[in-house]
């Protein structure tokens, strides 16, 4: 049966890091944590969805500033540069160029957007996409199958998050007429629509990236670009050719705010009108107050094990003795005031793919004596553990370290003094041996984020682990054919991370975007990014 939807490696590869360390920075301000919603009203919410009361305020009105307080503003309005995420600049540039698909949570599946359409064959090997008649991009050129095709090579090309999967998954994409792009699979790909939906779905102007030079953020989205001053704010203005209608708002602006506490006082005061937020409290806090989307994420806090050779995680002992070593909840308590949701389970029991795979259990007689193992083979029991230098960042990385120095590790903690200095020493020079990071794995596309971190060929692969049988695994999962199959895909993928320790859970977590009760009409979409062309403000 038919279903129808009516810069280069380096950067690409550190976008995540980015974005965990933007998370640790984030939580500053309180020690708080990356993760989800805290306390018995957090606990309730375990679905991705739109919560919260708002008023009947009738029917859109035009006019008024909606101001965004982002969770970390980007440097570039390139898809190429920066990551296609909500909490990385995913909303600021959706609303430019607008994407072909988005992810409807409420529906669980992948609906048209800037798109007419996506169909898939019965056969699951062929997509066609339908473009909506008469769409331009904000400089009145023509947005066709044509202008597709050369803006998705571009994003290939310059190795763009998720360029690799699409490029071992995607056999050819052809411009068969100017409103269509038929997509031809090398196996059945379920999540193949995700694609859409992230940096592949923001389509440019060809003049765009004319002069390479002098990238312009030109795009087909609801806004265009009045000002932007780069990791600081960004002005938009509505197009009075959008494609759906003019927008209602006068001006978006979106600004930097760092920290939880500061978004929502802002909230409180009326300065801004709605907020990123992926802080534990913080959410509990916001969501008490304000309605907004939330999106719950799977190991969304983790501990990543350097397993490359000339590492002691190198060592498959060593990695376990890790695993065995470390308490989540100690974590938790410690860095973050117990609001928190601790587990070592890729799959929290919330999750639709969650499984029968054993949580790791603190057993530290067992990690003694796997350490006095591999130090009976040579190794001298040092392990250097490399972060960003914030209150949140020292106290998960003071609590790793006291767990681990308890059964016979040395654990030397060293702090980068910039994310630039971070970024090298991980991804360019993989000098180190613990780090944290964030998974934030969505239910929606639970394969993708998990190829991404572990086959033995991506470049979003911190933790240099390989392992054939693994990519085998996650070859299995993406081209899994109904639920049933993918469940138990994705149970065989967890099983393998819990047998071989590339990384350690420590906790799920969320993104909250909160708004005011009178902004009305914002459409999410995947990993908490905002479409804003139909939001208004009730007066």
């Amino acid at each position: 049966m038919k279903r129808h939807l009516v810069r280069r490696r380096t950067i690409a590869a550190s976008a995540a890091l980015i974005a965990s360390a933007a998370l640790l920075a984030g939580c500053a301000s309180t020690g708080g944590s990356g993760g989800g919603t805290g306390g018995t009203d957090g606990a309730a919410v375990t679905k991705a969805g739109i919560v919260g009361e708002q008023p009947d305020a009738g029917g859109p009105v035009d006019g008024g500033t909606l101001s965004f307080a982002g969770y970390s503003m980007p440097s570039s309005l390139d898809p190429l540069v920066t990551q296609v995420a909500g909490s990385t600049g995913g909303t600021e540039m959706a609303n430019i160029y607008d994407l072909l698909v988005r992810y409807d949570a409420e529906r669980k599946e992948y609906v048209p957007q800037l798109a007419e359409s996506l169909t898939e064959s019965d056969d699951h090997l062929t997509w066609i996409l339908t473009l909506r008649d008469g769409v331009t991009f904000s400089d009145g050129t023509p947005l066709d199958a044509g202008a597709v095709v050369t803006s998705i090579n571009r994003y290939n090309e310059g190795h763009g998050v998720n360029s690799d999967q699409w490029l071992a998954g995607v056999a050819s994409m052809v411009a068969t007429d100017p409103q269509t792009v038929t997509f031809t699979l090398k196996a059945p790909w379920s999540e193949f629509p995700a694609l859409l939906t992230f940096g592949h779905g923001m389509i440019l102007a060809p003049a765009a990236y004319a002069d390479p030079e002098n990238f312009r953020p030109i795009g087909a989205g609801p806004y265009t670009v009045e000002k932007f001053a780069p990791a600081s704010s960004l002005e938009l203005t509505p197009r009075a050719d959008y494609w759906d209608g003019k927008p209602h708002l006068d001006t978006v602006k979106f600004v930097d705010i760092a920290g939880g506490q500061p978004k929502i006082q802002a909230m409180d005061s009326g300065g801004v009108q709605m907020s990123f937020l992926r802080t534990a409290e913080w959410i509990s806090d916001a969501k008490a107050k304000y309605p907004g989307f939330y999106e719950p994420l799977n190991l969304s806090d983790m501990l990543q094990i350097n397993n490359r050779a000339g590492h002691p995680g190198a060592d498959p002992n060593v990695r376990k003795a890790i695993a065995l070593a470390v308490d989540p909840e100690v974590i938790n308590q410690h860095a973050f005031n117990g609001d928190g949701h601790p587990t070592t389970k890729i799959f929290a029991d919330w999750s639709e793919w969650h499984n029968d795979v054993p949580a790791f259990t603190q057993d530290t007689a067992q990690a003694k004596q796997l350490v006095d193992a591999a130090k009976a083979n040579g190794f001298d029991g040092k392990l250097t553990y490399v972060s960003v230098n914030s209150p949140a960042a020292q106290a998960i990385a003071t609590a790793t370290q006291a767990m681990l120095n308890a059964v016979g590790f040395t654990v030397d903690v060293q702090y980068t003094a910039t994310i630039t200095d971070m970024v090298k020493r991980l991804y360019v020079d993989h000098d180190f041996d613990l780090t944290y990071g964030s998974g934030a794995i969505s239910d929606a596309v639970p394969v993708l984020r998990i190829d991404a971190a572990l086959r033995s060929t991506s470049p979003n692969n911190l933790v240099g682990y390989s392992d054939p049988a693994m990519d085998a695994l996650l070859d299995a999962a993406r081209t899994a054919v109904g639920h049933d199959a993918k469940q138990a895909a994705l149970n065989a993928v967890e099983q393998k991370i819990h047998d071989d320790v590339p990384y350690l859970g420590l906790g799920w977590g969320a993104n909250f975007v909160a708004w005011q009760p009178n902004v009305h009409g914002a459409m999410p979409s995947n990993d908490g990014i905002m479409l804003l062309g139909n939001t208004w403000i009730a007066q």
